[in-house]
């Protein structure tokens, strides 16, 4: 199982990078924001891998970053979306993007992705928006070292972590007060105070 490749950029096209380790060339099927991080030919490279094994083949495909590639693992978990679905929606939203389009229900920025159509991204927004849900939230939460003080975005983040807990107390599953409170977060902005993020996210699961 290849997990990462390291050497030189021998080749770019329009969906993949040929990256020469050791005198041999991995051809990698990558995101256009990957492609867009690499260096020119000649220079060193470096991609995170996902080997894919069929009967009839292996494929190998390449991505920037950690988040990418975590995107990727839970984009093929929806039916509908393969390889290559789930690298374009990885082309029209940057990590961070999608998280935030996911747990937002933003069916219209998924399905910016080409061949993506509404039902898909429909599905895409339905199926993951509780675990992206999570990721923003955790990404809220992450305090930079040595600050003094947290910024808007971590003191947001601590609040939104007690708004699920109080969901959650209300009786509320916690997947269900994930995705509501990462939805007023996401509306809300980084100054929600604590009661807000709770009545938004009672309001939230109310529309349900």
């Amino acid at each position: 199982m290849i997990a990462r490749l390291s050497g030189t950029l021998a080749e770019i096209g329009a969906d993949f990078a040929v990256v020469d380790c050791g005198g041999v060339g991995y051809l990698a099927q990558c995101s256009a924001r990957t492609l867009a991080a690499l260096p020119p030919v000649g220079g060193a490279a470096r991609l995170l891998v996902e080997t894919l094994v069929r009967q009839d083949e292996i494929r190998l495909l390449g991505f920037s970053d950690r988040a990418e590639r975590d995107w990727y693992k839970l984009l093929v978990t929806v039916q509908g979306v393969g390889p290559r679905t789930a690298l374009a929606i990885l082309s029209a939203l940057a990590p961070e993007e999608l998280t935030r389009a996911v747990a937002a229900g933003d069916k219209a920025s998924i399905a910016r992705a080409e061949g993506v159509g509404p039902k898909l991204a429909a599905r895409v927004a339905a199926e993951l928006k509780d675990r992206a849900g999570a990721m923003f939230l955790g990404a809220l939460g992450q305090a930079k070292p040595g600050a003094a003080e947290p910024s808007p975005a971590e003191a947001m983040g601590r609040a939104a972590n007690e708004a699920i807990s109080a969901l959650v107390n209300l009786g509320y599953r916690q997947a269900e007060a994930f995705g509501a409170v990462a939805q007023a977060a996401q509306t809300l902005g980084q100054r929600a105070t604590l009661d807000a993020l709770v009545k938004a996210g009672l309001k939230e699961l109310s529309a349900r």
